[in-house]
């Protein structure tokens, strides 16, 4: 019970173990894909799993249709040839070994195909099935929602009236009995803004075969619609993508740098708090998350900055791309890079603190790790965060991120808005991407887990380069592996170099294309292509968490460090943030009036900016506004849009100590 902490329902616990939802939860997960009873196309998704597999078949057998007719022309030619009588009988056995071998194919693609009739005259009943199971599985879901409702008015009936207790009890009971006719009925607030992460059609659809690499050299046999592959260019980067696997972990800890800092392993262990968490969210649904008060029992010792930070637990990945001459390659590097950074999130269901205007977050790992990183708070309303990263490796990463976020009753959306900008100083390569939608589930029952999906798209703006990369989200139907991401690199004239595949939540892997051929087409429209590729190479894997983390709110090593108490740092940074350091420390109570005094103090800061605001208006002058204190904005000359970026000094305040210039926040 303490992985869970504040994010338990008391009275939904204790109804959910009397045992009377056993059905409801076979499955662990429990709220598998945010849909509505309307969307039908789920109910097919068996089918269209096989007629998927069955159009990879039949792409295959064309393949094998079309070389083994070019097989049999080449054995037919060479019979014409005079050769020794032996040689005649040998061609003439290999040409029957030929047909043979297409008959056989078109009999396994006919047998296919068979099935999959027998599979449509099944699907009526399939789908009655299913959707009497999803009917079962809404109305417990809408019925445990009005228990919790009815519960929490209970309890504040017997806090309030001791001696009504009985009758208050009896009344409850008799409401109960009709719950799941009402229910039903009722409209829920995340009908009407439901979100899907199915839909994402752009996403290219291929399947990758793997070549034999005792025979990648071979020039000859062109695939139909083939673009040649040049595999003498892998053995030249074996030594990079080998060194990224076997060594990235041991560069990580910094050990070809300076001897590592001694910093803190553990912190103390989280307090299992007991909170009814349908009392402070039922309200809220349908609202902008920074918009509620929260207590910290929802929050992590973490601020949003140094989630931020979090980012760049894997930036050996940019040390190694950077020594990359190949554009393309260092696409891959770029690509895992951006998958890495969602690895920490999937077992961090509580949220971190959202940080106050002009907070600041550092982490100078220049001496250790090559780099040294700026975070400030430049908005509140919407919550904005600015991020600055220079390495003395060879790169700088810059980004501006807004938060939005919707809590729909099950589930809780987190769209990250903004682009990140990635630049490598001696190639002038400059990559931009945006991140992708995270979702939190079974918010009101159940066991939280977090899913991330949609498309990231990788553009390199010298070369042209880019990387499509698909989340595939999590859906009860799919045979996929769970948390799949799967992805091509591809040059400025849109020819496939890399296959990426893997899942964010463990490790990354590049496999060079060789041949790559257009296939039939599907019945969504979609061509499908197969590429031939060399054997997948592991550009990034997950680092192991540590002993007891369970209890240390799920950090990995280097969020355990992020916020250990730093000397001349600036008086803004988190790490100072009193209401998050007395949640670190587990007193939880202290640290909630604490957090109301931090939030009172900033709105009256704002009231007076806004009275400012007013009387230079009245006055007929203009007003500034609030300014960040170490960003400036600016436009941005690849994308367009208005951007912090760093504008210099704080490194150089630190070294002198002068913080003069920083706001009384905290």
């Amino acid at each position: 019970m303490k992985g869970r902490g504040c994010w338990e329902t008391g009275s939904l616990r204790s109804f959910c173990n009397a045992g009377c939802l056993n059905k409801f939860h076979k499955d662990d997960s429990g709220d598998e894909e945010p849909a509505s009873q309307s969307d039908k196309s789920e109910l097919h998704g068996p089918l269209k799993t096989l007629s998927s597999k069955l159009e990879d078949l039949s792409t295959c057998n064309e393949l094998i249709a079309k070389h083994g007719a070019a097989l049999q022309r080449s054995l037919s030619e060479l019979e014409n040839l005079r050769l020794p009588a032996d040689s005649g009988e040998k061609i003439k056995a290999v040409n029957e070994r030929a047909t043979l071998f297409r008959i056989t194919s078109n009999a396994m693609i006919n047998a296919c195909r068979d099935f999959l009739d027998l599979a449509e005259s099944h699907s009526r009943k399939w789908q009655r099935l299913l959707q009497h199971e999803r009917e079962q599985r809404i109305r417990l879901e809408e019925t445990i929602e009005q228990l919790a409702k009815q519960h929490n008015s209970l309890e504040r009936a017997c806090r309030g009236a001791p001696g009504l207790a009985t009758g208050t009890a009896s009344s409850a009971s008799a409401a109960k009995a009709g719950s799941v006719q009402s229910a039903k009925g009722e409209a829920s607030d995340e009908d009407e803004e439901t979100e899907y992460f199915d839909a994402m059609e752009d996403a290219p659809a291929f399947i990758t075969v793997t070549a034999d690499p005792k025979h990648h050299r071979r020039s000859g046999s062109n695939l139909s619609g083939a673009s040649e592959g040049h595999p003498e260019d892998w053995n030249l980067e074996d030594s990079v993508f080998e060194s990224s696997n076997q060594s990235s972990y041991n560069e990580s800890m910094g050990k070809d740098l300076l001897p590592r800092k001694r910093r803190r392993t553990r912190i103390p262990d989280k307090p299992n708090y007991s909170l009814n968490l349908w009392s402070i969210m039922k309200n809220c649904i349908g609202k902008e998350l920074s918009k509620i008060p929260m207590p910290v029992n929802f929050n992590e010792p973490l601020s949003m900055l140094q989630r931020l930070t979090e980012d760049l637990e894997y930036h050996e990945l940019l040390d190694k791309a950077v020594k990359c001459e190949s554009s393309t390659e260092q696409m891959c590097f770029v690509a895992a890079f951006s998958v890495s950074s969602y690895s920490t999130t999937v077992h961090r269901t509580a949220k971190p603190f959202n940080p106050l205007l002009g907070e600041t977050f550092e982490l100078d790992r220049l001496e250790e790790l090559g780099f040294r990183s700026l975070c400030e708070q430049v908005s509140h309303h919407p919550p904005a965060a600015a991020h600055h990263v220079y390495s003395r490796r060879g790169w700088t990463l810059w980004q501006e991120i807004t938060i939005a976020s919707k809590f729909r009753g099950k589930y809780l959306s987190i769209m990250p808005l903004g682009a990140i900008h990635l630049e490598f100083h001696s190639s002038g390569n400059h990559y931009v991407w945006r991140k992708v939608t995270s979702t939190v589930h079974n918010i009101i029952v159940g066991k939280l887990w977090i899913d991330q999906s949609g498309e990231i798209e990788i553009v390199n703006h010298k070369s042209k380069d880019k990387c499509q990369l698909k989340f595939t989200p999590y859906s009860y139907f799919s045979r996929d592996v769970p948390r799949k991401v799967t992805g091509v690199v591809s040059d400025a004239d849109g020819k496939a170099h890399y296959v990426m595949s893997g899942t964010w939540d463990e490790k990354m892997e590049c496999s060079k294309i060789l041949h790559s051929s257009h296939g039939s087409t599907s019945t969504e429209g979609k061509q499908k292509t197969v590429y031939q590729t060399l054997s997948p190479k592991v550009l990034w894997r997950k680092y192991p968490l540590p002993d007891n983390a369970e209890n240390m709110y799920f950090f990995s090593e280097l969020a355990l460090t992020l916020n250990e108490p730093e000397e001349r740092v600036a008086p803004t940074d988190s790490r100072l943030r009193p209401d998050q350091r007395l949640m670190e420390s587990g007193r939880w109570d202290e640290a909630n009036v604490e957090k109301q005094r931090l939030e009172e103090k900033q709105r009256a800061v704002r009231r007076r900016r806004e009275a400012e605001a007013v009387e230079a208006m009245e006055e007929g002058k203009d007003y500034e506004g609030y300014l960040p204190l170490w960003f400036e904005r600016k436009v941005d000359a690849v994308t367009g849009e208005l951007i912090c970026v760093y504008k210099g000094g704080y490194w150089e305040a630190k070294d002198k100590q002068d913080w003069s210039v920083c706001p009384d926040i905290f």
